[in-house]
């Protein structure tokens, strides 16, 4: 049961970082220049800087902090996904711990205001990521364990 949950919080945790700004996407966004964002649908660094900005009205030196944050995180991802020595639980308490690391470092940038913003916004979207993975179930069981 232990394992289920951190397996399911694991597989939130980084759905939520990957997709949390096209959850909010408006109409269309122009394609990153830099092609960030181009695999399994992820936004781009500056796509999901943007929705930062625009949800918690991030100054420009906070943009330019958080997007330097973002990006050592993906590269830190990228480089552990290349990693074939690690066993694959270790490798998903990697990813886990560069994502809590990431979301630490962003809340340290942040307001106090910003901060119970950006809480209220990682929280909607879990629960979001948590709901569309219990439906995307691969034995097309909606049931819940």
């Amino acid at each position: 049961m232990k394992k289920n949950v951190v397996r399911l919080l694991i597989a939130a945790l980084a759905l939520a970082m990957l997709s949390l700004p096209a959850l909010a996407q408006e109409s269309s966004a122009a394609p990153s220049a830099e092609g960030q964002g181009k695999h399994h649908g992820m936004p781009s660094i500056d796509e999901r800087v943007a929705h930062m900005t625009k949800v918690l009205g991030l100054s420009e030196d906070q943009q330019t902090k958080v997007k330097s944050i973002l990006t050592d995180q993906r590269d830190q991802m990228m480089s552990l996904r290349q990693e074939n020595s690690t066993a694959p639980q270790d490798r998903r308490a990697k990813f886990q711990e560069i994502h809590q690391s990431t979301q630490q470092k962003i809340r340290d940038v942040l307001t106090d205001d910003q901060k119970t913003k950006f809480d209220q916004m990682q929280e909607r979207h879990k629960e979001h990521m948590m709901n569309k993975g219990a439906g995307q179930s691969t034995t097309g069981s909606s049931e819940k364990q």
